[in-house]
């Protein structure tokens, strides 16, 4: 009769094999990701980082809340097809770019400080640095500029030749989402849940359209009392779409913690935002940095070195726009 069992040998190069394909599989995951370096630019366009560095913090310097719209555009970059500058690509006959899906209309801005940032690298290194890195780099510069942590940005990204309208409509979090739509998105990012806090803490700078927050202030119970006639003050029930409140009521224009403790007093001004502490599973984690700023500020730097990460185009994939608006 023969055996229900393989033999130990067939056993063992299963086993092998399937060791083989995991190894594959989590080396093709992190190639991208290994190809970048922060000495990238080194001998190709030294003075990069500080031309990147000089016109951020002028524009930051004009406009605070710049350094918020800035950092929003590497979000919305890296969680539509990767970190590959493809927010910042127009309309054209073969494409309908990301501008206009609906989590960036009337809302993504700092396209006029990239193009000054492009500039002024075109002028120094001439079809070197990417728009991509631009993103990365201005985002880390705005943080810091609002006196947040800062991070080592690994560059070697490149420009996307397209990009992709209906997967901005679908990955990018929305400002109505509940506690577990939050977490599948940034899940399909291979970001974890602390790291989804932790990132949600960019809220800590900027503002939002009265359009994204309206229902809250007018249909929600978990709100301050205070703090939402405050609000209804400025955001009508009809009307007035685009009014802007800030949304760290306490440090608007500082990169700090104060955000965590916005959740706990019920003055989250998002629904999105609120969810985050709401009775659910990230609770424990927004006392945390509500209480431990420096942690706060440390997972965040990680994070953002992470979400930088997701799915660069290197090598020979893409191009180096000369313009961030056009392909080449």
């Amino acid at each position: 009769m023969a055996s229900q069992y393989p033999s130990s040998s067939s056993f063992f190069n299963t086993l092998n094999l399937c060791f083989c394909l995991l190894f594959l599989r989590l080396n093709v995951i992190g190639a991208a990701s290994a190809q970048l370096t922060p000495q990238f630019y080194a001998k190709t366009c030294p003075n990069a980082l500080s031309i990147i560095k000089s016109v951020v913090n002028s524009a930051v310097n004009s406009e605070a809340r710049m350094g918020a719209s800035l950092l929003r555009l590497h979000f919305h970059d890296c969680f539509v097809n990767g970190c590959d500058a493809s927010i910042l690509l127009d309309d054209t006959s073969n494409f309908k770019g990301e501008k206009t899906a609906l989590p960036n209309a009337n809302s993504v801005r700092g396209f006029e400080v990239v193009d000054a940032i492009k500039s002024q690298l075109e002028a120094s290194c001439p079809g070197v640095v990417s728009c991509a890195d631009i993103l990365a780099v201005a985002a880390r510069d705005s943080v810091v500029a609002l006196r947040g942590p800062s991070w080592t940005v690994r560059l070697g990204r490149r420009d996307s030749t397209t990009a992709n309208f209906d997967t901005a409509k679908t990955d990018l979090p929305a400002p109505t989402f509940n506690l577990s739509a939050l977490i599948a998105a940034f899940s399909k990012k291979s970001l974890t849940v602390r790291e989804m806090v932790a990132l949600s803490g960019s809220h800590t700078i900027g503002q939002a359209r009265c359009a994204t927050f309206r229902t809250r202030i007018y249909d929600e119970s978990d709100i301050d009392a205070s703090f939402k006639t405050s609000l209804q003050a400025n955001c009508p029930r009809s009307g007035g779409d685009n009014i802007t409140s800030a949304l760290d009521i306490q440090t608007p224009t500082t990169f700090d913690n104060a955000y965590y403790t916005n959740l706990v007093n019920k003055k989250g001004l998002l629904h999105s935002d609120q969810q985050l502490f709401s009775g659910g599973s990230t609770d424990a984690v927004v006392n945390i940095y509500k209480t431990k700023p420096t942690t706060f500020l440390a997972d965040f730097a990680n994070a953002m070195v992470k979400m930088g990460n997701l799915s660069p185009l290197t090598g020979t994939s893409g191009q180096i726009r000369t313009n961030c608006r056009k392909t080449n």
